[in-house]
This record gives C-alpha cells, sequence and structure tokens, in this order.
C-alpha cells in the first residue's frame, strides 16, 4: 500500500513551455463529449498551445471548423485497446502513425482512454516531453498518473486527469457550439413551427441500455396528442428502431410523428437537437450531443452507467433510474463491469423496468420549465 501510495502522489504544477499537446481520447460520441470539460481545461491553461486530438473519424467531422478547445483531429490507427476491435489490428499503419507523431515534437500527452492498459503504451510512444493519465495496476505508469476505479463518473475522471497536468476545471459541462447554418439546417429538417419539438433516440450502443421500443411508441404518441410534433433520430443499427417507431406511432397520430434517421450528418444531428425543445431517449451519444448543444434530456438509465454517465445537473436533465444490478436471464451480477471482469453474453434490456408515466412526466416537467 505504502508503494501505491508513493506512486500515485503528484505535483500538480503547469508544465513549463507547452505549445503542442495530443490528447488520445477514442471512442464514441459520448466518449468524445465527456472529454469535451478536460479539454477546455487545458485550452485555459495552455492558452497559447495546440490542442491535437488523437481520435476517430466521427470526432473529426463534428470538430473540424467548430470553435472550440480542439485545432485538428489526427485519425487513430487501427490498434488494440485504442481502435477497433483488436481483431483488426495494422502494426503498419501504426508504426506509420507513431514516426509521424514523434515529428510532431509534443510537449505535453494526455490519456482520457481508459485504465491504460493498452492506451498508456500507445501513448508514451508519442514521445512526448510530459505525459499524464490514469493506470489499472497492470498499466504502464506515466510522468504523472492517478489510479483508474471504474466506478467514477467519465467527466470528473477526465477533470481529474488534466489537473495533474496543471489544468483546473472551468466547469464540468461539455460543451458543443452550433453554428447558424446547423441550426438553420435543424429547422429545415424538422419543418421547424409553433408547436413544441421533441427529439427522440431510441437507441444505445449496449442493448442493455435500450428501453423497449413500445415506450417509446407510446411518448410519441403522447407527445403528439398534447400537441407537440415528434422527431426520431438514430444511424446504424439504430435507424430501423427509430424508423419502425416512427411508422407505429404516426398511425394513431398522424404527421405529428417522424423519422430523421439516418438521413443526417454529425452537424446535422447537432443542429436538430438544438432547435428541439427537448430530448427523450436512453444513455448514448444522442442524449450527450442533445445536453451538450443545451437542449432539456429526459433520459432512461441503467444505475452503473449513471455513476459512470450521467447528466450531472437536474434543472434542464432529468433521469429515470432502473436498478437491475443482475442479468434478468442468467443471473450474473452485472455491477463488476468494465476492465474487472467480462459480462455475460444476454442482451436483454435492463432498463425494460422504468415506466412510461416517469419519463413522460419527466418531459413535460422540462417543458413547462
Amino acid at each position: 500500500m505504502v508503494q501505491d501510495a508513493r506512486r500515485y502522489a503528484q505535483d500538480t504544477r503547469r508544465f513549463e513551455e507547452v505549445l503542442k499537446i495530443a490528447v488520445l481520447r477514442g471512442g464514441g460520441l459520448g466518449d468524445l463529449l465527456f472529454a469535451m470539460p478536460a479539454l477546455d481545461a487545458l485550452a485555459e491553461a495552455y492558452p497559447e498551445a495546440e490542442i491535437v486530438l488523437l481520435g476517430t473519424p466521427m470526432h473529426r467531422e463534428l470538430l473540424q471548423d467548430r470553435p472550440g478547445p480542439v485545432g485538428r483531429v489526427e485519425l487513430l490507427p487501427r490498434a488494440r485497446g485504442v481502435y477497433g476491435s483488436g481483431d483488426d489490428d495494422d502494426p503498419r499503419g501504426t508504426g506509420a502513425f507513431m514516426r509521424r507523431m514523434r515529428a510532431e515534437g509534443f510537449d505535453l500527452a494526455c490519456q482520457l482512454h481508459g485504465g491504460g492498459r493498452y492506451s498508456n503504451p500507445f501513448l508514451l510512444a508519442l514521445g512526448a516531453r510530459h505525459t499524464v493519465g490514469t493506470a489499472t495496476a497492470d498499466a504502464a505508469p506515466l510522468e504523472r498518473t492517478l489510479p483508474y476505479v471504474y466506478y467514477q463518473h467519465e467527466v470528473l475522471r477526465h477533470l481529474e486527469t488534466v489537473a495533474l497536468a496543471g489544468a483546473p476545471s472551468v466547469g464540468p459541462e461539455p460543451t458543443i457550439a452550433v453554428s447558424p447554418a446547423e441550426r438553420a439546417r435543424g429547422r429545415e429538417l424538422t419543418g421547424a413551427g409553433p408547436e413544441p419539438l421533441v427529439v427522440i433516440h431510441p437507441g444505445a450502443t449496449d442493448p442493455r441500455r435500450r428501453w423497449p421500443a413500445e415506450r417509446f411508441v407510446e411518448v410519441a404518441v403522447r407527445c403528439a396528442a398534447a400537441g407537440m410534433r415528434v422527431a426520431l433520430v438514430g444511424a446504424g443499427d439504430d435507424a430501423p428502431v427509430a424508423d419502425a417507431i416512427a411508422r407505429r406511432a404516426s398511425r394513431s397520430a398522424g404527421d405529428a410523428v417522424f423519422s430523421l434517421a439516418g438521413a443526417m450528418t454529425i452537424g446535422e444531428l447537432a443542429g436538430v437537437l438544438a432547435v428541439a425543445d427537448a430530448f427523450v431517449g436512453n444513455d448514448s451519444g444522442p442524449r450527450h450531443l442533445a445536453h451538450a448543444v443545451g437542449t432539456p434530456t429526459a433520459s432512461i438509465y441503467w444505475v452503473g452507467n449513471l455513476i459512470n454517465g450521467g447528466p450531472l445537473t437536474r434543472e434542464r436533465h432529468r433521469v429515470q433510474l432502473s436498478w437491475t444490478t443482475h442479468c434478468p436471464v442468467c443471473g450474473r451480477d452485472a455491477t463488476q463491469v468494465g476492465w474487472t471482469a467480462p459480462r455475460c453474453e444476454h442482451d436483454d434490456s435492463f432498463v425494460a423496468g422504468v415506466p412510461v408515466d416517469a419519463v413522460y412526466d419527466d418531459l413535460m416537467s422540462l417543458l413547462s420549465a
């Protein structure tokens, strides 16, 4: 224990002469948005530095030419535990990426990508003068390292990490600037009128985080009956589900419920969310994007995910919570997740018990406010 305490003891003073910062953050849309307050803190602490995000094509699409802390996005190679499934590693591409990144001469590299088992060696290979990040017990330590404990809110974890580099928080809420053109496109896509607009996203990367589709149908029908318009959104595997919900709801609600699923760029999605009066959905990337552009959200969460990725405030963001802790099929304990234990093979919803009335009441409360 004494050895561990020494390992994690830190000097958190600001580094000197930092003009170029690399930030490693792969993953999905929500993963990026959880990192935005930390990126803002780095930009505040090092105003003369260029911040280079090592991220994904979707990250580049969202952030390119958008005001904010990130100067540019460099696309990650396929590398185990960093980007890709692990079965599609590209050693040659990774080698070329590292040679190019070492030539950048980074002064500081920040690991905001998990427990560090794979991401810390990846970060160290960049050759930066200074490194900060998190580490599990089996991960390579960086110059300044925090212990990685699974159940911690991701926004706060990233803020605590960049504080190691002398970059204290400038606010815990993720924000994304939306351009006037994106807002105009959002109004064009939704046919914005005087009625309140509610956006519903029924998907989630993990099927266990998905509220049953028929619950979203009921919410959409109730909203239409109350004089609102409802837009369904989703991409990839979520798009057919969103389309089906819109079709089922429109049988009684008519054209007040419609689907935009599978038909938008990430910038257009930001515009649609920005012009909406409220968002309803699961713990997902679009929920986090709605939050970041300033739209009130009524969400359905599993308790473990709320700890790691739920909204931190409640004035504009309401949560209905599922307390399920064991798989509904096999009974395996689901609280030991992340790097600590593998999940079972079942995809049954952990949030099916959340009632429609509670979510709809949250929505109406947000709209009335």
